[in-house]
């Protein structure tokens, strides 16, 4: 179990709740709306925060704001021609779809399978899931047009997922044997958030999420829940984010469907799964999804805003309105049915419960947090920049060497192979290369007035080449803007096969052979420094 969710010390559930409340301003959605917090919990002194790290250290601070230091790697720009829509930029683009990728590796070892679904969908959809009575004012709506050329029935943009996911379930009859079913999906979101209040990648109209549905019988949902928060536990540990909070979100006060039986008993799964957990958690009242309570983590930003990222909450509400159902185990058909969710199934029939479920919340809002956290300096694995290739010279050997190692380095080709023909037919690269974004600088300066430029555009790798590097075949490489230098110093040796001397190692240099390069670059990959 990652450090941040090994048993802590347990508190009382109200004895949590603190007379100082942080107030901002939201409108309270679904499905992880990546908003700030309406109402944060501060523990006492005395009671520590759940820190992935394990060793109590607070964020980073850095002196700018994410859109500030996103300028130095050039991530992202925006447009008053789409407010609340963040343009990403290639560098940007790349770190957007590791994040991505980082999840869609581990889906499999947590069950899930990813979905695509539309953005748009009927008026009448969303009158069934209840999100157009519920959350109409933050849609966008949209009109369109019948094969006359006639207005057709009212569309809106998805500001969630779930109606579609719930769609993709009722697809076939499923058995108590098929459950839990778990679908992951990337889809673009849109809500109608306040002009006044978009910023940069934090306060969006449109975002993506990490989103996720577990359709399961209930049964199974303190073991989906308690693997939720492990996974949780796992990737937040990866970035290094920490200390965290787990706020249990009960039944809004106006707002909400369902009966209060419902709610009380979904509030109490979430209760005993968090009990089970062993960690310190409170309540953040009346701050639930209007279909369910949740559990929200809580993240602060460099500046000590919170923010809710990760989500987990439970749904009794759209399995009904879906008419969701799946054949009952023999032990449920025995013991027979006591739940109003049941009502009018046949008996040879259960409705399943919903588990909602979101790691990063909204990717946007989550690259926003770790460009503070980072602070310009990247892990390798998630780097913009992670390595530039520097010509000593402007002699044309000099240049082809950089070519070259500019190519084995990124993964476009093989140290063993020789220097592709232009006129050749391209192959195609195995899926499971690892690419990463190499620059080169060839540009007629002086050495130091390039070192200087890459050392300001803040590269991990800084790697020059000179005529003795030609004639040897290799490079000279200096670590410069590497987290845990120390470690990557150690698996640079691992990858050599030998020890760097002294001063190579106050320097953090090393030349080596292009096969040494790329293998130390995907060692880092792997290791996730």
């Amino acid at each position: 179990m990652p450090p941040a969710l090994r048993p802590a010390l347990r508190v009382p559930l109200r004895q949590l709740w603190s007379r100082q409340h942080v107030r901002t301003p939201f409108r309270s959605c679904s499905c992880s709306a990546p908003h700030q917090l309406q109402a944060s919990v501060k523990l006492s002194s005395s009671e520590a925060h759940l820190d992935t790290t394990g060793t109590g250290a607070a964020l980073p601070t850095p002196p700018l704001d994410h859109r500030t230091l996103a300028a130095t790697h050039n991530l992202f720009i925006t447009s008053p021609y789409s407010p609340g829509s963040p343009l990403i930029l290639p560098n940007g683009a790349y770190v957007f779809q590791k994040l991505q990728a980082f999840l869609r590796a581990q889906y499999p070892q947590f069950g899930f399978q990813e979905v695509i679904t539309p953005i748009i969908y009927k008026k009448s959809l969303w009158e069934k899931s209840g999100h157009w009575q519920n959350y109409a004012e933050d849609m966008f709506s949209v009109e369109g047009r019948d094969k006359k050329g006639e207005e057709e029935e009212e569309f809106g943009l998805k500001p969630m997922n779930c109606p579609g996911h719930c769609l993709l379930f009722s697809t076939d009859i499923k058995s108590y044997r098929d459950l839990p079913v778990r679908l992951a999906d990337f889809s673009a979101l849109h809500r109608n958030e306040i002009s006044g209040s978009l910023t940069g990648l934090t306060r969006v109209r449109r975002f993506h999420q990490d989103d996720a549905h577990i359709f399961c019988r209930p049964d199974q949902i303190l073991a989906e829940i308690e693997q939720t928060l492990k996974f949780v536990g796992m990737v937040y540990e990866t970035f290094g984010l920490g200390p965290y909070k787990l706020l249990l979100s009960t039944r809004p006060k106006d707002s909400f469907i369902g009966n209060i039986e419902e709610w009380d008993r979904a509030e109490a799964q979430l209760t005993t799964a968090l009990n089970n957990i062993g960690g310190e958690w409170a309540i953040n009242e009346g701050d639930g999804a209007f279909y369910g309570p949740k559990i929200d983590i809580i993240l602060k930003d460099s500046n000590g805003k919170e923010h809710q990222t990760a989500t987990i909450q439970l749904d009794f509400q759209l399995p009904q309105r879906f008419d969701l159902q799946y054949q009952a185990s023999p032990e449920e058909l025995e013991a027979g049915s006591t739940s109003s969710m049941d009502a009018g199934l046949d008996p040879a029939y259960r409705r399943p419960v919903i588990v909602h479920r979101a790691i990063y919340g909204s990717i946007e809002r989550f690259m926003a947090l770790l460009i503070e956290h980072y602070a310009g300096k990247y892990p390798f694995w998630l780097s913009p920049r992670p390595a530039i290739v520097l010509s000593l010279n402007s002699d044309p050997a000099v240049l082809d060497h950089v070519s070259r190692i500019q190519s084995v380095l990124s993964g476009v080709q093989s140290h063993e192979a020789p220097t592709p023909n232009p006129s050749s037919a391209p192959k195609p690269l195995p899926l499971s290369n690892i690419h990463l974004p190499i620059d080169i600088d060839t540009t007629n300066r002086p050495l130091g007035k390039k070192i200087a430029d890459a050392r300001s555009k803040r590269y991990n790798h800084i790697i020059v080449v000179g005529k003795r590097d030609v004639d040897g075949g290799g490079m000279n490489m200096q670590i410069v803007n590497q987290p845990a230098e120390e470690a990557a110093v150690r698996v640079l040796e691992e990858a050599l096969g030998r020890q760097l001397s002294e001063a190579d190692k106050s320097k953090k240099q090393a030349s080596m052979d292009l096969s040494g390069a790329r293998k130390y670059f995907e060692s880092l990959v792997t290791s996730y420094l």
